[in-house]
């Protein structure tokens, strides 16, 4: 046998100085060094040879299985090298190269975190609380009374009797002053859920951004400056503001805030309804109720508050007339940002 490997050994050595493609190559490959090939025939009746002859016999296999290896490597690398294009097309590196797609942040994000920076200049602090909440926190510290519309099941996404969905992140406002004293100055972001059905303009799911400022002698001028700060530089420096009178259950004076539309410049458009303002906020003073329902004294201590709608706030600074195409994730909407 020892004599039939050498034999192999020098065919084997001769064939390979003649392969000159990658078909030829991997012929050889498998004719001598597969598993049903040539030199593991041999291997495989090493068991019958006597314990001598067979370390002998197992010994020189292996060398040549190795010696055949590394000269079969060989080849390959001189067929890819004076041959490719039988094997495989070289790289061309002055061709433009194919970037990846990049991701972006939301609008929904980047409109939160310019918000976010806008009051954290002018000193509020951001704050968080659980989007499950009681129903004490949601309506009844609120000044909601029991017989409110919105304390009806079909106005909220209640998970047991007192358990719900915040429709509100106004909750956040409660949880603060319970645990702390004034001065006060935060703004709470998140998502709140009410059970409406999806249109253009309604989500049961949306994100809304609540502040709150309480300290002694804080009155509704400070709440008008405060805000008209803040729409002259989210929406443009040209942009005026006005408060109308309206009424929310948790503010005592409470008022709708508007601006100025920015397409028409209060001319009076489709967008703004032709009125030339457009709503963005409400706002007024905290309710004395309120305050005593987190053991402030209304007599010590005045603040305001405010909500507003992320999503209504994005569609009016980027025109945008359908409130789904923040939820649908097509790039195509989602890459303009």
């Amino acid at each position: 046998m020892k004599e039939a490997l050498l034999e192999l050994r020098e065919k084997a050595l001769e064939e390979l100085k003649s392969l000159r493609s990658a078909e030829e190559l991997e012929l050889f490959r498998v004719k001598y060094l597969g598993r049903k090939g040539l030199l593991s025939k041999y291997m495989a009746q090493l068991s019958t040879l006597p314990p001598d002859e067979k370390r002998v016999v197992g010994k020189l296999a292996n060398e040549i299985k190795v010696e055949l290896t590394r000269g079969l490597e060989e080849a390959c690398r001189g067929v890819l090298q004076y041959a490719p294009t039988k094997v495989s097309p070289v790289m061309d590196v002055s061709l433009p190269g194919h970037m990846p797609p990049r991701g972006r942040t939301h609008p929904l994000v980047q409109t939160i975190q310019e918000i976010k920076e806008i009051f954290g200049r002018m000193g509020f602090q951001v704050v968080s609380g659980p989007e499950v909440e009681l129903e004490y926190f949601n309506f009844e510290a609120l000044n909601i009374p029991p017989d409110h519309p919105s304390r009806d099941d079909f106005d909220t996404f209640y998970v047991s009797d007192d358990i719900l969905l915040r429709s509100q992140t106004s909750t956040v406002q409660i949880r603060v002053m319970q645990k702390q004293k004034p001065p006060i100055r935060i703004i709470a972001p998140g998502k709140v859920f009410r059970p409406d059905t999806v249109d253009a303009r309604h989500s049961f799911m949306f994100h809304q951004i609540e502040g709150l400022m309480v300290e002694e002698g804080v009155n509704f001028g400070h709440l008008k400056g405060v805000l008209s700060l803040f729409a002259r530089t989210y929406f443009g420096p040209d942009t005026r503001m006005r408060l109308r009178p309206s009424f929310f259950p948790f503010t005592e004076p409470s008022a709708e805030v508007e601006i100025s539309c920015s397409l028409c410049k209060g001319k009076g458009c489709s967008v703004c309804g032709g009125s030339g303002w457009l709503e963005i906020l409400g706002a007024g003073m905290v309710h004395p109720n309120v305050f005593k329902a987190v053991g402030y004294d209304p007599e010590q201590y005045t603040g305001f508050a405010f909500g507003m709608g992320v999503e209504r706030i994005a569609m009016l600074k980027y025109g945008i007339d359908d409130i789904r195409l923040f939820f649908e994730n097509d790039v195509r909407f989602l890459s303009q940002f």
